[in-house]
C-alpha cells in the first residue's frame, strides 16, 4: 500500500470527497475532465468492497458528473471498472473511470465500452 499512487494522494488532487471516497481528475486522461472515484480504503476490487463504500462512490459518481456537465459540457458518458489484471487493471486500487463523450471524439462510438474486444464489439455487423 505504501506505493499505491492512491493511497497517498496530495490534497491539491482532491476534487471531491466523503468520508469513505473520493473524486480525483485521472493523470493520463482520455478525454477532457477524465475522472475517477476511487474509496479512500485500499481494496483493489468493487466485489471487496462494502455497501456503504458502494454508496459513497456512487453518490460521488452523481456529483462529478454534475461538475462535468457544468465544467465541461460533455454529450455522454461512459462510466467504467477494470476489475483484476486479466480485465486491464494495472492499479490494483478500486478505481472508476468517469469518461467524459464528445461528438465526433470518435468516428462511429457505438459499442461504447464493448471496444475492449474489438474482434467482438461490432455486434451490429454480424
Amino acid at each position: 500500500m505504501n506505493n499505491c499512487p492512491f493511497c497517498n494522494l496530495p490534497r491539491d488532487r482532491i476534487v471531491f470527497e466523503s468520508g469513505l471516497a473520493l473524486v480525483i481528475r485521472d493523470k493520463f486522461p482520455v478525454s477532457p475532465g477524465h475522472t475517477l472515484i476511487l474509496p479512500k480504503r485500499h481494496v483493489a476490487s468493487l466485489f471487496d468492497t462494502t455497501p456503504e463504500e458502494q454508496t459513497a462512490m456512487l453518490t460521488l459518481l452523481r456529483i462529478a458528473r454534475v461538475d462535468l456537465d457544468h465544467v465541461h459540457r460533455p454529450a455522454a458518458y461512459n462510466v467504467g471498472i477494470n476489475d483484476g489484471a486479466s480485465a486491464g487493471q494495472t492499479v490494483m486500487h478500486l478505481h472508476v473511470h468517469l469518461i467524459p463523450r464528445y461528438p465526433g471524439d470518435r468516428e462511429d462510438p457505438r459499442g461504447g465500452v464493448r471496444w475492449v474486444l474489438p474482434e467482438r464489439a461490432a455486434y451490429w455487423t454480424s
